[in-house]
């Protein structure tokens, strides 16, 4: 078996270093880099299964890098490291497209665990449940299609990201269900997921201002407070 390539962009020698020793401990190939711009130039050179990316980082950010690799990538992981506790920081990293992000200070068990975790739900992705929907279905008044991670509202186009797309098909296997934020976790991230539920939440957000035609008034992914989410696809005229 080939072993699992990571690409590393962070600008702290000692922190990068220390994800070196700490990931090909664990078996990765590790490529590292201190910029943002070499992150990029090697992404495009070299077969890259998972990226880590620190956000403040000189030539471009991780932010930047992450927009330029979901234009040719929507799939690979890409998980962001950041030193910034504001909540604007990580809806922006995830409205880009990351799968998640870690906030230093971080354990290392806890980056395994993330890393982990996240190569797991890309290599198990139910083949079975994606049969059962169409390549280009509706979402409400959206079509989605599948194969180019490309939708469509009003007239006007939209790119979603793996994580998006995998929420939209597990919405539209069970319409008008209300489905807790914890079942949506499970079944869209992992049951061993570590994070919070606050990471669907922000992921909903991001997805309702691409599907929803009014997405300050949602009637499409509708809320269900205390409980989770419910798709009433039947809600569009």
């Amino acid at each position: 078996m080939n072993p699992i390539n990571i690409l590393v962009a962070e600008d702290e020698d000692n922190l990068r270093e220390g994800l070196v020793d700490t990931l090909e401990a664990e078996g990765y190939r590790v490529v590292a880099v201190a910029d943002g711009a070499a992150a990029f130039e090697v992404f495009k050179t070299e077969a890259v299964d998972l990226l880590l990316l620190d956000i403040m980082m000189p030539e471009m950010s991780g932010y930047q890098v992450c927009r330029e690799v979901r234009r040719i990538d929507s799939r690979v992981p890409i998980i962001m490291l950041t030193a910034k506790g504001e909540e604007i920081d990580k809806v922006l990293g995830l409205e880009l497209g990351a799968d998640d992000y870690v906030t230093k200070p971080f354990g290392l068990h806890e980056l395994r665990a993330r890393i982990a975790a996240v190569l797991r739900r890309c290599r198990r992705e139910p083949e079975a449940a994606r049969a059962e929907l169409p390549e280009v279905f509706r979402f409400g008044e959206a079509t989605i299609e599948r194969k180019s991670f490309q939708g469509r509202l009003n007239g006007n186009a939209f790119s979603l990201t793996a994580r998006e797309m995998k929420l939209l098909e597990i919405f539209s296997g069970h319409p008008g269900e209300v489905l807790s934020r914890n079942d949506l976790l499970n079944r869209a991230w992992g049951i061993d997921y570590q994070g919070t539920t606050r990471t669907l939440d922000q992921h909903v957000a991001q997805l309702r201002k691409k599907v929803e035609p009014e997405p300050a008034l949602p009637r499409v992914i509708v809320t269900v407070h205390g409980v989770g989410y419910r798709y009433d696809g039947d809600s569009a005229p």
